[in-house]
């Protein structure tokens, strides 16, 4: 079964929201907290465009491949923050 993990940012810490390309996803549900990792059950990607693309992007010819973009909004000493676009990983074979 494919999964995807996402380290959490060392200033990040309870409680946080996590967004997935813009959703709000549910601890439990859409994720598992492990540490200070964010598991999802699932394959995520995050797109990455190389040259020949972005030089038929620049001529108006669209490529579409699944972007998945994970974001967490927090509070660091009261202020809220957004850590924005953080990597996605595939679990090592080790953790499998």
């Amino acid at each position: 079964m494919p999964r995807s993990i996402v380290r959490l940012p060392p200033q990040v810490q309870q409680p946080f929201e996590v967004f997935l390309s813009g959703v709000p996803q549910k601890a439990g549900e859409d994720y598992v907290v492990e540490g200070r990792t964010l598991v999802f059950e699932r394959e995520l990607r995050k797109d990455k465009v190389s040259g020949w693309r972005w030089f038929l992007g620049a001529w108006g010819v669209g490529t579409y491949r699944q972007h998945d973009s994970v974001d967490i909004r927090y509070a660091l000493d009261g202020r809220p923050m957004v850590a924005e676009g953080l990597d996605i990983e595939a679990p090592s074979e080790q953790e499998s």
